[in-house]
């Protein structure tokens, strides 16, 4: 099986990020899902080229594991990362030479969706498209960019949707979307975030923090509720300074990430008073992710918008109580009362009492944890993986029930 996949962001698992990366795009829950798909996709034997943007300190090009090429593309500028897509759709008549499908990853970007339709064609192969987040749907927001991905990006969406021989979605939620947009119910498959269920692990004994402070309070610590994630407008975390700021049990809340917002939340941290409470320890390298969640009281996820936040997997499968915002996927992993807690999206006050709520009661908290591992069991990456390959050879199978992509005519051709 030979696939050519297209995503905007991809990141190498247990790779650490420099400086000038995370300046060029903050990681977040898209690079770690294509990085750990395209591993345990290499170990089932499925030889992949992954065509993606380039960040700064990344070769341009790289054989990762026993069979999976990765080529970058653009330049090192922020202003210019979405101009990946020129330098890429140029080498993808090379790069999609021998392939058997072509696998595109949807993100906020307007440039996969249209290449991997055009290669898929050019090829003959099946297109399989994974919605991580639907911009018809999901995307909410004001303002030009808000309005053109909505736009434009809806339409591309909506033309892939019912193109593809295999849509795949992280949630029931977009699963329905996808239905309603026209996809037929057969080739529509609800394949969620994976984790490493042995890695995000409750704590057997106490271990190492990643997070200590390098001046801790005197007295005994506090409980600590913690947020792991990319610093932007998706994140809702200015609600959460201002939760932080209400709450009434006494407890650190730690912001582990990097991103554009961060100047904005440490402003609103000085401007509360907070800073007693509330840490930004910037970028948090994904390896020391599964210590850092082993000494939390609770995980937030504040998020405005998210179909499924795989830091809200990870911390479930770590065992932890999540707090989390009523939007797109979420309800579908924190159920209200037995995994977690869930409030209205920038609702500071309704945050505070759902944390305060939990930190007063430890003993619901751990109950309520323990359902959450249980509810993630289902998530490893090895088994997500093993249902990926079979999407891939249903889509491929002759006179089978998916769609193969039309071939482009010959150039010249009437």
């Amino acid at each position: 099986m030979r696939v050519l996949r297209l995503c905007s962001v991809f990141g190498v698992p247990d790779r650490p990020v420099p400086p000038e990366d995370l300046r060029f795009d903050a990681v977040g829950g898209m690079q770690n899902h294509t990085g750990h798909l395209v591993q345990a996709l290499d170990r089932l034997g499925v030889r992949q080229r992954v065509v993606t943007s380039w960040p700064p300190s990344q070769p341009r090009e790289e054989l990762l594991g026993a069979g999976a090429e990765v080529h970058r593309f653009g330049w090192p500028v922020t202003a210019l990362r979405q101009g990946w897509a020129a330098q890429a759709a140029a080498a993808l008549p090379r790069l999609s030479a021998g392939v058997d499908l072509v696998h595109a990853h949807l993100g906020e970007d307007l440039a996969v969706l249209p290449m991997a339709r055009a290669a898929a064609r050019a090829r003959g192969v099946p297109l399989v498209v994974t919605v991580h987040l639907s911009l018809r749907h999901t995307l909410p927001g004001r303002g030009p960019r808000a309005a053109l991905m909505r736009g434009l990006g809806g339409v591309l969406e909506l033309g892939a949707v019912r193109e593809a021989a295999a849509v795949l979605v992280l949630t029931e939620r977009a699963a329905r979307a996808a239905l309603a947009d026209g996809a037929a119910p057969a080739r529509v498959h609800v394949l969620p975030s994976g984790v490493d269920p042995d890695l995000f692990a409750p704590p057997a004994a106490p271990g190492p923090d990643p997070l200590a402070p390098d001046d801790p309070a005197p007295g005994p610590p506090r409980p600590r509720v913690l947020f792991v994630g990319r610093l932007g407008e998706q994140k809702g975390l200015p609600a959460l300074v201002r939760a932080a700021a209400l709450m009434r049990e006494d407890a650190d809340v730690v912001l582990a990430g990097e991103g554009p917002q961060r100047p904005l939340l440490e402003a609103l941290v000085a401007q509360l008073g907070a800073g007693r409470r509330v840490r930004l320890t910037g970028y948090l390298d994904h390896r020391l992710v599964p210590a850092a969640l082993r000494t939390a009281a609770v995980a937030v996820q504040p998020s405005r918008y998210e179909e499924m936040g795989t830091s809200v997997v990870e911390a479930m499968a770590t065992g932890l109580p999540v707090v989390a915002t009523r939007t797109g996927g979420i309800p579908s992993l924190v159920r209200d009362g037995e995994t977690g807690r869930l409030v209205p999206v920038d609702d500071a006050p309704a945050l505070a009492a759902a944390l305060d709520e939990l930190l007063a009661d430890p003993v619901r908290a751990a109950a309520m944890g323990a359902r959450a591992r249980r509810a993630v069991a289902g998530h490893a990456w090895p088994s997500l993986a093993a249902g990926v390959l079979r999407v891939y050879r249903d889509a491929v199978t002759p006179g089978g029930d998916q769609r193969r992509a039309t071939p482009a005519p010959p150039t010249g051709a009437a």
